[in-house]
């Protein structure tokens, strides 16, 4: 086989959406698997949807998911070639070029003012009754499909059809193949919505004397609930969310991989090296694959915890400054730094993303923190909350209690309650919401000993004051 050759082919007229990454992803691992080239492809061609700002979407998140291409537009250390240019809104002296060919070899006819690609066959009139009108019909053998995921398709093209518009722009059909062709594509992998429009496409091919390109068609996926595609406007379908929530990467890449692959085993979380190694078309699913947003966070749960301390605390003070945290700046006392660091690592085991990090670590960075009402409500339900906060305070201001380590505070918080007939839960919950607002988060005794006496005393009396 000769060298394997594959594009990516989006068109700037959004944002990017995860089935878009997940076809540039199956053809970049598919180039990387077999030691070939991943092109990207610009199809910008429509002047009134296009946008320089999309443009730009799609080459940061590119790069975001670690998919470098080889050749195409030139952006950083990418792109480049030589069967440029790689925008379609710079090809249209290629597009006359073929379209002259087929002119030439008698293939094309205009009507109404387009130009229309001429089938090879005996033609014959038929009343279309949902058109409500009369075609042209042409009789055609059907079209065999070898695609390397479904297997033997057949389809039968019977109708000629436009191939450049009444305006003079060329339509999708012809400068998809036209592209094809002149960057010498050699495997065709795209969405299985586009299975239909392949017999078209491969009947330009043939029109052009050119074999066409292995196709591959990927199964679709599909919204979280209910039926139907995954589009836009439906949660977690676009990359630059996951981007600004702070997700990993690596996570997302790993997630989408196995939207419509496995490896043959069980396997979930694997190293981008491996999924390149393993990954290959006939492994690909027909069926359709299902989005689930609750997987995508487990995943990057799993790379949350696994980042390397100074690549996590990196990502994390980004989060918090993209999101106006109060959290002190990396350089500060050293005192400060160590304060910061043992806040970020503590939350970490507790946190799917690090878009949680703002709310989850508010309190330890001032007194100014959100308080959930609903929770608070509930803690004070029970018991006898002021009474506890009393205790608390009188037992945490002693100088006998040793804020120096989680057990030193436990055993005091133990002992009171011991003292009084109680259990630990009866100050953890009251406690926790007079120092972090939340009914949840780290050990009760992590935050105490983090905060330190003074604030956390100032808190309990202060909380115990508005009741």
């Amino acid at each position: 086989m000769s060298q394997v050759r594959v594009r990516f082919a989006p068109s700037p007229t959004g944002f990017f959406h995860i089935g878009s990454a997940r076809t540039a992803l199956f053809n970049w691992l598919y180039a990387r698997h077999t030691g070939g080239t991943f092109i990207l492809r610009i199809e910008d061609t429509d002047k009134e949807r296009n946008s320089e700002e999309f443009l730009r979407v799609i080459y940061d998140s590119l790069a975001w998911l670690g998919m470098g291409w080889d050749e195409g537009p030139r952006v950083g250390g990418n792109g480049g070639g030589d069967h440029g240019p790689y925008r379609q809104s710079e090809r249209a002296h290629i597009y006359r070029e073929y379209l002259e060919k087929l002119k030439a070899a008698g293939r094309t006819y205009e009507k109404d003012g387009a130009t229309w690609f001429k089938l090879l066959g005996e033609r014959h009139e038929v009343y279309d009754e949902h058109r409500k009108k009369t075609v042209t019909k042409v009789k055609t053998a059907p079209m065999v499909i070898e695609d390397a995921i479904r297997g033997r398709v057949e389809r039968v093209e019977d109708e000629d059809f436009v191939i450049v518009r009444s305006d003079g722009n060329p339509v999708f059909h012809f400068v998809n193949v036209v592209d094809d062709i002149a960057m010498r594509i050699t495997h065709v992998i795209r969405g299985e919505d586009h299975l239909s429009n392949t017999s078209k496409h491969v009947a330009l091919f043939e029109a052009f004397g050119v074999k066409p390109p292995i196709f591959a068609h990927i199964p679709l996926i599909l919204k979280q609930n209910g039926p139907g595609k995954m589009s836009k406007r439906d949660q977690g379908a676009l990359i630059e969310e996951y981007q600004r929530r702070g997700y990993s990467p690596e996570a997302v890449v790993n997630f989408i991989a196995l939207l419509g692959w496995n490896p043959g085993d069980d396997r979930e979380k694997m190293p981008i090296a491996e999924i390149v190694r393993l990954f290959d078309l006939p492994a690909v699913n027909q069926s359709n694959a299902r989005f689930d947003d609750k997987k995508m966070a487990h995943m990057n749960f799993l790379y949350l915890q696994e980042l390397p301390a100074e690549d996590y605390l990196a990502r994390a003070r980004a989060q918090l400054a993209a999101a106006g945290s109060a959290a002190p700046a990396a350089g500060g006392a050293a005192e400060v730094e160590a304060y910061v660091r043992e806040v970020l690592e503590l939350a970490r085991p507790k946190i799917k993303g690090l878009d949680e990090l703002p709310a989850y670590t508010a309190y330890f960075w001032g007194e100014d923190y959100p308080t959930d009402e609903k929770a608070k409500a509930k803690v004070l339900g029970k018991g006898e909350p002021k009474a506890r906060l009393a205790e608390l305070v009188e037992a945490l201001r002693a100088p006998a209690a040793d804020f120096g380590s989680d057990a030193a505070l436990e055993a005091v918080i133990k002992a009171l309650a011991e003292a009084r007939g109680l259990g630990f839960g009866d100050y953890q919950g009251v406690a926790r919401m007079a120092v972090t607002g939340l009914s949840a988060g780290p050990s009760l005794t992590s935050i105490l000993r983090l905060l330190g006496r003074e604030r956390v005393v100032a808190r309990l009396e202060r909380f115990a004051a508005a009741l």
